[in-house]
């Protein structure tokens, strides 16, 4: 069921997923959370929706698949990005595409501690 999301709410889903090395910032200008010190999923102050990195591959699947849901613009078509309409934000969604991003931004050593540690 697809909910409306604000900057505030996609921060406390990504925060409350507890993962280490994710951190608030800010990103020409603007608020953001980093992940392994890399852009991870931050608010467009152009397009006014959350804005998650995504691999490129997947992006392209979910443009097709899902248009009235999932967008991009010429200024992010650069990079691995997908933009949500705030009208159609599944948070179920965003949790797996945030675990699995968190995920590939790892440094191998680190991830590989990391799911010795927590069984992953």
């Amino acid at each position: 069921m697809a909910e409306r999301i604000d900057w505030e709410g996609i921060k406390a889903l990504a925060l409350g997923l507890d993962l280490p090395e994710v951190v608030e910032a800010t990103s020409w200008g603007e608020p953001c959370l980093k992940a392994h010190g890399k852009l991870w999923v931050w608010w467009s102050p152009h397009e006014d929706v959350p804005a998650f990195k995504v691999d490129r591959d997947m992006r392209d699947v979910l443009l097709e698949a899902e248009p009235d849901r999932f967008f991009t613009t010429n200024h992010y078509k650069a990079h691995a990005l997908i933009l949500v309409r705030v009208d159609q934000f599944d948070p179920v969604w965003a949790e797996a595409n945030l675990r699995a991003t968190w995920r590939a931004m790892a440094p191998k050593r680190f991830l590989k501690a990391w799911d010795t540690q927590n069984g992953g």
